[in-house]
C-alpha cells in the first residue's frame, strides 16, 4: 500500500508504473483546480466545507446551489484552459451535470482537462505542513523536508514509480501568528531549498496548495518560487481550491444573474495564477508565456505544534 494521506488524479494506466502524468505536462504546467467539498459530513448536511463557503456568501446550501456554482466553474470560456490541466471532484460532483445534459466530468475533458477523485492513493501526494501557530520560516523549512525525507523513503520502499506521481506540497512558510513577516523571495528560497534536498529529480511536477494564503499571497509566492535562481528539475505550478475561486464565489454570492460576472472573475484569477507558474521552467529556464486558517484538519496533515 502506498503511503496515507494521498490523492488521486485519474489517466491512462499502466499496471507496473501506475498513473501516468499527461505528455508535456512538464513543459507546460498547467494547474489543478480544486472541487472536492462536500455537500456534508458523514451524511450530516452542512457540515461540508462547501457549506460553509456558500454561507459565507449568503447562499442556501442546496444540491442545486452546489450544481450551479460547480457548472460556473466548469463551464468558464476557453482562456482559462491553458491554465487548469486537472480537476480534482468530490463524490457528488461526479454524477452531476451541466444544463445542456452533459456530466461534470465530460464538461471537464472536453476542456483538455484530467478529472480524479479523492482515493487515499498516489499519483498526486499531499503531505500537508499546517500553517497554525507562530512557528517561523526557518522552522517550517525544517519541518519540511523531514517530512518529505520520510514521504519519499516511504513512497521508495513500496516502489512507487515517481515518474507518474505528482507532490502536492504546502509552501514553507511562516506561522499565521508569526510575528515576523516574509517576502515572497525568501518564501521561495525556503521552498526551493527544501525541494532540492529532498525531492527526487523524477518527479515531474509540483502542485504547490495555497495553505491558507490569500489570493494575492499565493499569487506572488509563486511566481517567486519560479522565479527562484536555484535549479530546479521539476515543473512547479498550483492546485488551489479556495485560493483559486474566492473572489469567483463573492462575486456570484448564489445569485444566477452574477453567473457571467464570476466566470470573469474566476478566469482572472486563474490566468493569474498561470502567468505566476509559467516564468520559468524546470531547471530555471526561462519560459515566455484555499483552504483557510480554519479549515478542517485532513488525514496526512502535520501539526508544526505537535512535531
Amino acid at each position: 500500500m502506498p503511503p496515507r494521506g494521498c490523492r488521486c488524479l485519474q489517466g491512462g494506466a499502466d499496471a507496473t508504473k501506475g498513473v501516468q502524468t499527461p505528455p508535456g505536462w512538464a513543459q507546460t504546467a498547467p494547474g489543478v483546480g480544486g472541487a472536492t467539498e462536500g455537500d456534508g459530513d458523514a451524511g450530516v448536511p452542512g457540515a461540508g466545507s462547501i457549506a460553509k463557503r456558500l454561507s459565507s456568501v449568503g447562499a442556501e446550501n442546496t444540491e442545486e446551489n452546489r450544481r450551479w456554482y460547480r457548472q460556473l466553474l466548469f463551464t468558464a470560456d476557453q482562456r482559462v484552459d491553458p491554465c487548469i490541466g486537472g480537476v480534482i471532484l468530490f463524490h457528488e460532483t461526479l454524477y452531476q451535470k451541466a444544463d445542456d445534459g452533459r456530466p461534470f466530468p465530460a464538461v471537464i475533458r472536453a476542456k483538455g482537462g484530467l478529472v480524479g477523485i479523492k482515493n487515499g492513493i498516489v499519483p498526486i501526494v499531499e503531505p500537508e505542513i499546517l500553517p497554525d501557530g507562530d512557528h517561523d520560516l526557518k522552522r517550517c523549512q525544517y519541518v519540511t523536508e523531514k517530512v518529505l525525507a520520510a514521504v519519499y523513503k516511504a513512497l521508495s520502499d513500496h516502489h512507487v514509480y515517481l515518474e507518474g506521481t505528482l507532490l502536492k506540497p504546502n509552501m514553507v512558510t511562516a506561522g499565521h501568528a508569526c510575528p515576523k513577516k516574509y517576502s515572497p523571495e525568501e518564501i521561495a528560497m525556503a521552498t526551493v531549498t527544501a525541494l532540492r534536498r529532498t525531492v527526487p529529480p523524477a518527479v515531474p511536477g509540483i502542485t504547490f496548495l495555497s495553505g491558507g494564503q490569500s489570493e494575492e499571497e499565493a499569487s506572488l509566492n509563486l511566481n517567486a518560487i519560479n522565479r527562484c535562481p536555484l535549479a530546479r528539475p521539476w515543473a512547479l505550478t498550483f492546485s488551489y481550491g479556495r485560493a483559486l475561486q474566492a473572489s469567483a464565489l463573492r462575486t456570484w454570492a448564489g445569485k444566477r444573474d452574477n453567473t457571467k460576472a464570476a466566470q470573469e472573475e474566476y478566469v482572472k484569477r486563474a490566468l493569474v495564477r498561470g502567468d505566476a507558474r509559467g516564468h520559468a521552467g524546470p531547471g530555471g529556464t526561462p519560459r515566455h508565456g484555499d483552504m483557510g486558517p480554519g479549515r478542517t484538519r485532513r488525514r496526512g496533515d502535520v501539526d508544526l505544534g505537535r512535531t
